[in-house]
């Protein structure tokens, strides 16, 4: 359950192209100096990008990229899903034992407790796959228009350290 580098710069690109289109194509050596990510890296990011149909690119003279539909067409999770970004905290939950157990065979030779079936293992792989849905939902349900919607007044107020997107996150488990 790790949102890597790549995630991260995934949307960190996309809000840059977001920002500074305006319809226009935008060069990736742009991005790469705005946000500090390397060329080559950027062109990797977007090349899945573009294979995910988030962006389009642009030829020739003035070329770059634009987003291929709206902003408010794009999710999070849209991005994140392009580049291979799988934040699922029950992804590898199989029940197998770990390692240094001795897996018991029976008479017939076959494994007794090669998968953990206990109501402790079921409990809790039933606990983070739905924290893997509401993560999910979470971030389906933010697009880049609403990040930078969101962004003119988030940073507007100096010293506040609240996410500006979802200020009542804590009020889900409520």
């Amino acid at each position: 359950m790790r949102l890597t580098s790549k995630g991260r710069y995934a949307v960190r690109a996309m809000l840059d192209l977001t920002f500074h289109s305006n319809g226009n194509p935008v060069r990736l050596q742009e991005i790469s100096t705005r946000q500090s990510i390397s060329l080559h890296y950027l062109e990797q990011l977007f090349r899945k990008l573009r294979t995910g149909k988030v962006v389009k690119s642009v030829r020739g003279p003035g070329g770059g990229y634009v987003l291929a539909r709206s902003q408010d067409e794009i999710s999070v999770k849209d991005v994140l899903d392009c580049v291979g970004e799988n934040i699922n905290p029950a992804r590898d939950i199989l029940g197998i034992p770990s390692s240094g157990i001795e897996i018991m065979k029976d008479e017939a030779g076959n494994d007794i407790n090669a998968v953990v079936d206990t109501k402790e293992f079921n409990l809790t792989k039933s606990y983070f796959e739905n924290l893997g849905t509401i993560m999910q939902d979470y971030l389906a349900t933010t697009t880049l228009g609403d990040l930078a919607r969101k962004s003119a007044g988030a940073f507007a107020t100096e010293g506040t350290k609240e996410s500006a997107i979802r200020q009542n996150v804590g009020e889900i488990n409520q």
